[in-house]
């Protein structure tokens, strides 16, 4: 290959993979990272319109590019009790994904499986609705089914107060309101597998998003019924489904240990300051052996919240060990203020 055109193949590599984060600027982004003019850019860019990678899409009087899909298909399916994931799998969903990396390949079958699962399980419908679209750079899969709602059927098997509470646990792992046929293991690993995961259902929504380590947890002003789970990875990712289960794994590969975005106990501008609200966050807890509680967004905390955490409920479960990370010094003065002094 020549330089020539080996440089062409760099520029036009580089678009692919910046157009998503700049598509309305991707000719002046392109120019300064290549010292080359606009013009010279924009022939690439119409190069890659020619070839139907990229798709112009002017909004008002500015002119934008997108990925064109490589793939895009939408089934719909009857909730019968002949239906099965691996069918689904098997006919529909694999083959759509076309040519990808194996290890790539494993975390979408896991993740289309389990959540497809969960469907046909736990939604309690008649119908489920899947869409999946594949670009040079990402696919992305949503999966929706008109059924009870995963927050509301959560909340209802467990008597919690609000559906927000169920998201929180969800967000734990180690949840399922079928014990005799899930693990719980599910949605915790498979939103741990995908760049980014979302799910929305009645007015909740929520995200997680790899490498960020915090789930989010949010109202919606708009009711949807049914649940909408929402899948995007990287065509070419090094991320394997071993790694992931790997990071959560106690010495004997079962899932031992968690890691618990504390923000999501605290609901609007309610502050963490009261023993119920800890009592919340440590809910089940006591089903892992390393507990990692993630304070990222939590501005302050009170001290009966710091007390029922690191001092009553170390005390009473001294096999279990409980750490803290991405406190801020008021924070973590007040964890400190509490915790019991190690010998």
């Amino acid at each position: 290959m020549t330089e020539i055109r080996l440089r062409s193949e760099n520029i036009r590599q580089f678009i692919i993979q910046q157009i998503g984060a700049h598509p309305r600027s991707i000719a002046s982004v392109v120019a300064k990272h290549f010292g080359i003019s606009r013009q010279a850019v924009n022939k690439h860019l119409q190069k890659l319109v020619t070839e139907r990678v990229l798709t112009p899409e002017r909004k008002v009087r500015t002119l934008g590019y997108k990925l064109c899909p490589l793939t895009e298909t939408s089934n719909f399916y009857f909730l019968n009790g002949a239906l099965s994931e691996s069918e689904v799998w098997t006919k529909d969903i694999r083959p759509a994904l076309g040519e990808m990396p194996d290890n790539v390949l494993h975390v979408w079958q896991h993740g289309f499986t389990e959540m497809f699962n969960n469907v046909l399980d736990h939604s309690a419908g008649t119908s489920a609705y899947v869409v999946l679209k594949k670009t040079a750079i990402k696919t992305e899969l949503a999966i929706y089914d008109n059924g009870v709602g995963i927050f509301k059927k959560i909340q209802n098997a467990l008597n919690l107060l609000d559906e927000r509470h169920a998201v929180l646990e969800l967000a734990k792992g180690k949840l399922t309101t079928d014990p005799s046929k899930h693990s719980g293991e599910g949605i915790f690993f498979t939103s741990r597998m995908f760049d980014d995961f979302e799910i929305f259902s009645g007015s909740v929504y929520f995200s997680h998003k790899f490498g960020d380590r915090k789930d989010w947890i949010m109202e919606r002003e708009k009711f949807s019924s049914g649940t909408s789970v929402w899948m995007e990875l990287n065509n070419h990712t090094a991320r394997t489904t071993k790694k992931v289960f790997d990071e959560f794994a106690g010495d004997e590969y079962g899932f031992d240990k968690t890691v618990v975005p504390v923000r999501m106990a605290q609901y609007g501008d309610d502050a963490l300051v009261s023993r119920s609200q800890a009592k919340r966050l440590l809910a089940r807890i006591d089903r892992f052996k390393v507990v990692l509680l993630d304070f990222k967004g939590v501005d302050t905390i009170g001290q009966a919240f710091a007390d029922e955490i690191f001092r009553v409920f170390v005390q009473e479960h001294p096999e279990i060990e409980i750490s803290d990370f991405n406190a801020n010094p008021r924070v973590e003065e007040m964890i400190s203020r509490v915790r019991p002094a190690r010998n």
